[in-house]
């Protein structure tokens, strides 16, 4: 941590105001590249940096540095997609999945990747997030989701799986439109 990112003593209002000169774009970068929606990375980083304040006023937190900040976007995010799974969920069924999981464990590919993930739940959007896109261990994905790491490892087969037959579907409608 550099002396800008240090707290000023007795001073949380400068402190935050250097912190989010400095890590705004690093936030609202991280944010945006696993939401694909500017207007909601604009919120969540919003909320990032709000909970960073009341953090710094309640005495929560003495030192915020951009790791912090990141590891509460994260959260951020995770919260964003647990309330819309939530909410698509009590507006709608929710059809049971009867396809087996894919034995073929090959990576995910990145084509149609947001647009896939946005159609899967936001517990499987979560965990594939978690463990592709920040590369985390599965032992620090079990411990954000609050799962066993042998849940968590159960989780990323199912999510897989929806993730691979999401984008199989995808391709099937779009080569179905083409001559």
């Amino acid at each position: 941590m550099n002396a800008a990112e240090k707290a000023v003593p007795g001073n949380p209002a400068e402190h935050l105001l250097t912190i989010y000169d400095r890590a705004l774009p690093q936030v609202y970068g991280y944010v945006v590249r696993r939401c694909g929606i500017e207007a909601l990375a604009e919120d969540l980083t919003a909320e990032v940096f709000m909970a960073a304040a009341t953090a710094l006023v309640n005495g929560a937190a003495e030192d915020i540095g951009i790791g912090w900040l990141i590891g509460t976007a994260r959260h951020k995010l995770v919260d964003h997609w647990r309330r819309n799974e939530r909410q698509r969920t009590a507006l709608s069924l929710v059809a049971t999945d009867g396809h087996e999981p894919d034995p073929n464990d090959e990576p995910i590919s990145t084509t149609h990747t947001h647009e896939v993930l946005d159609r899967i739940s936001a517990e499987h959007r979560s965990a594939l997030t978690l463990r592709y896109i920040d590369g985390l261990p599965v032992g620090e994905v079990a411990s954000i989701l609050g799962r066993s790491v042998h849940a968590t490892e159960s989780l990323l087969q199912r999510a897989k799986a929806s993730f691979r037959q999401i984008s199989a579907d995808a391709i099937s409608a779009e080569e179905g439109g083409q001559p």
